[in-house]
């Protein structure tokens, strides 16, 4: 439970046991008052406390409501349709791009894999204009499904192909090699040695990019602009009113919009925390 350097200290431990709940208290807190919020009624909302029990709790009629009265599904579905799609070309691309970098020797390849380390340092506000421009005028595919599709999957390939690097480097050279003497193609020695030595770290990679961009909001409104291709990050602002907020309803979307990422970690959370911590040790 402990890091190494406090281990059987007890001051040390005390202390850690005590920044560990404070850390996530502060942490829950937020959550707690969003979830507390979702089974208000308006009666509720009107009296301005959002630490209390609700008094007259409306769960399975708030969260109805959201599902049946409201496009919250459409924004859900056009989620699933970007991540998804985003989330395979991402591995598909930086697994290929890991394995050439780590295995196969060429001039420049440390600036290749140092392009694609930049890549990630690039902050997106810079970028905001040119992309949106790229999308409307040289690709036209503003304001559409592929749009997302596209820059979440060039932008993520760059951290993937970072992490994978790390992971393909492990793989002994000599498992390569033998592999190679035995005339085994490139292609073959990728799908056929390298793929199910890592599948660990795939899985860390695909959590992580469908955590990113499930949950981003910034793109989603950069480059889409009607409901029918929105995500839902982006589609929670729809349901507040011109004069009044449903802050029940939003919260309940909010808590609806959250559980298909929380429901995809845990789900390979054995894989992720086996992918993270074998990329931590050393070679």
């Amino acid at each position: 439970m402990f890091p190494a350097p406090i281990a059987g200290q007890p001051g040390k431990e005390n202390a850690y046991r005590i920044a560990l709940l404070v850390s996530l208290t502060v942490w829950l807190l937020p959550i707690l008052a969003v979830a507390l919020t979702s089974m208000r009624s308006i009666e509720d909302l009107n009296k301005g406390d959002i630490w209390s029990l609700p008094r007259h709790p409306k769960l399975i009629e708030n969260y109805a409501d959201v599902l049946t009265n409201s496009a919250m599904p459409n924004f859900i579905f056009n989620s699933f349709l970007i991540t998804v799609p985003s989330v395979i070309g991402t591995l598909a691309l930086s697994a290929m791009a890991a394995f050439v970098l780590a295995k196969i020797h060429f001039p420049g390849r440390a600036v290749l894999l140092g392009v694609f380390i930049a890549g990630n340092l690039a902050p997106f506000q810079a970028l905001m204009i040119p992309v949106r421009q790229f999308t409307i005028e040289t690709l036209g595919i503003y304001d559409t499904h592929l749009a997302l599709i596209l820059f979440h999957t060039a932008f993520q390939t760059g951290f993937c192909t970072l992490l994978l690097h790390t992971f393909i480097r492990r793989v002994p050279e000599a498992l390569i090699e033998s592999a190679r003497l035995d005339g085994v193609s490139e292609v073959r020695i990728f799908y056929k040695v390298v793929l199910p030595l890592i599948r660990p770290a795939l899985a860390a990679a695909a959590v992580l990019v469908f955590t990113f961009v499930w949950n981003d909001f910034f793109w989603s409104l950069v480059l889409v602009q009607s409901d029918d291709v929105r995500p839902v990050t982006a589609g929670l602002q729809s349901l507040r009113g011109m004069w009044l907020a449903s802050w029940h309803l939003i919260s309940a979307s909010a808590i609806i919009a959250a559980a298909p990422p929380v429901t995809v970690f845990f789900l390979m959370q054995r894989h992720f925390i086996t992918g993270l911590t074998s990329g931590a040790l050393s070679e």
